[in-house]
This record gives C-alpha cells, sequence and structure tokens, in this order.
C-alpha cells in the first residue's frame, strides 16, 4: 500500500485590507506633495488628485489665512468648500475676520455650529464653566461644540484641507502633508506642514491677508473667548489655550493621528 501524502499546504490569501491601502496612497500623496516648491502648486495638486468634494477647515487662524488666500487664487472653479465651526463662544474680533475674509474673497464660508439640544444638555450636566471640572469635562465640551459638528461638515466629502503646521505644537512635530484619517474615513491635507511661523507672518504681509486683530494683542493661537489667553514672552505659541491644563496633548479632538501621539515632547515655536 503506498504510503499516504499529505496535500500541500496552502496559504489563506490575503487582501490588503482597506485602511493600509488608503494609508499608502496618504504617503505617496504627501511624497509628491513635499517636493512642490510653494503653496500655489501644492493646492492645484490636491485639486488634481481628488476627484470629489474637498473641505477646507478654517478657524480664521494666521495659517487657515494663508491656505484661504492661496485657495481663493488658485480654485478658480470653486471645488474647495471653506467652512467655519461657530462654537457659540467665539471671540467678537472672530467673527469680525469672518465678515472681513468673505468680503476680501468673495467666497461663503459656510458656517456649522453644535445642536442646540447638546449645548443645552451639556451645560445642564457639568455647568457653564463645566469645562474647567476637568479634561474629560473639557473634551467633552470640546466634542459638542466643535467634533460634532465637523461631522457634518465633512460628511460626504472626499477630503478635506487644514492649516496644520509641525511647529504649532510639540503634539504636531510629525504632521505630513497627506494623510488617511480613519476618525472620518477621507483623505487630509496639511499643505503647509512644513512652514514656520516666520514663513507664515511674511505671506499675510506680501498678499495683504486680512488677520484677527487680537494676534497683535498678544494672542497667536485663537479658539474659544473663555479658553484663551494672551501669551508671555517666552511661552509656546499655543500656551493660552486651555492654560489650566498640562502641556501635554492639548487638543480638541479635531485632529487625531496615533503616530502624533507617540511626539509629544518635540519642542514647538516660542513667542519672543
Amino acid at each position: 500500500m503506498a504510503p499516504l501524502r499529505c496535500a500541500p499546504r496552502i496559504e489563506p490569501f490575503r487582501m490588503s485590507p482597506p485602511q493600509d491601502q488608503h494609508i499608502a496612497h496618504a504617503a505617496r500623496l504627501s511624497e509628491a506633495i513635499a517636493a512642490l516648491p510653494d503653496l500655489a502648486r501644492r493646492i492645484a495638486f490636491i485639486l488634481e488628485a481628488v476627484h470629489g468634494r474637498i473641505a477646507f477647515a478654517t478657524s480664521l487662524g494666521l495659517e487657515d489665512q494663508v491656505v484661504l488666500s492661496a485657495i481663493d487664487r488658485v480654485d478658480l472653479q470653486n471645488r474647495i468648500e471653506p467652512f467655519v465651526l461657530d462654537t457659540g463662544r467665539h471671540f467678537p474680533e472672530t467673527l469680525d475676520l469672518l465678515a472681513r475674509s468673505e468680503a476680501r474673497f468673495s467666497r461663503r464660508i459656510r458656517v456649522y455650529a453644535p445642536e442646540a439640544r447638546a449645548v443645552e444638555d451639556l451645560i445642564q450636566r457639568d455647568g457653564v464653566a463645566g469645562f474647567r471640572l476637568s479634561v474629560e469635562a473639557r473634551k467633552a465640551c470640546c466634542h459638542v461644540r466643535k467634533v460634532e459638528p465637523l461631522k457634518r461638515a465633512l460628511q460626504g466629502a472626499a477630503a478635506w484641507i487644514t492649516g496644520l503646521r509641525r511647529g504649532q505644537s510639540a503634539g504636531r512635530g510629525d504632521v505630513a502633508f497627506a494623510e488617511w484619517d480613519a476618525e472620518f474615513g477621507l483623505l487630509k491635507f496639511n499643505p503647509i506642514a512644513d512652514w514656520s511661523l516666520a514663513q507664515v507672518e511674511a505671506y499675510l504681509r506680501d498678499h495683504e491677508v486680512p488677520v484677527n486683530a487680537l494676534h497683535a494683542q498678544g494672542f497667536p493661537s485663537i479658539g474659544c473667548q473663555p479658553c484663551t489667553r494672551a501669551i508671555r514672552p517666552g511661552e509656546d505659541i499655543r500656551a493660552g489655550r486651555w492654560w489650566w491644563e498640562s502641556e501635554d496633548g492639548k487638543e480638541c479632538g479635531l485632529h487625531k493621528s496615533p503616530a502624533r501621539n507617540a511626539s509629544q515632547n518635540q519642542p514647538a515655536e516660542i513667542r519672543r
């Protein structure tokens, strides 16, 4: 009787998970953007690379005003849709800049606000100043006023653009030009990721871009009025945001990246 032969072992076929494919695609896009010498070409590349709706999230900060100006110069078909999150607690100067920016660039900046019932429930539970109780309470406030409206703003978009820079804070030290945003399920572009604050300020001057009046009063980074103070010489440019918390991981939840969590000890820019 012939000896039994074992069937050859067949390795199961494994398809690359879609998540891995998205991440690899974003890495290739990031490499391509890094090779482009100026912001206008980077915006043009994004327009060519993305087939579908593109959203631009602006907080009306210095970096976002740079990106908005470049979009206005390059995106002649108005494919990129700017939007702002109105948390209900902005400085009057921020709302004034919103109106001035729309007038300057002849573009409507869509406003997304939190659900009134969600804000009411938050205040009933934690109080009007409940965000000071703990980091968790503050993040809950940010979630209601920022993250949930952002989800609505990005619904149906193929990609979104931000003004994130690596020098803004320790937690943003490895921001890529393009990344796969697993939180919202779309591509995320950061076209001025490698810019310095000096480059940002020079662009704003050269192109006479409107900025928030508070920047001249010691506010390099501006968020909600109760959560933002002017900074002192020698402080991190985001030191005035949620200043009562520790320096590690001071974010509102809009910009999440697993890789970024490991870079908390990278130096951030200092206001001289």
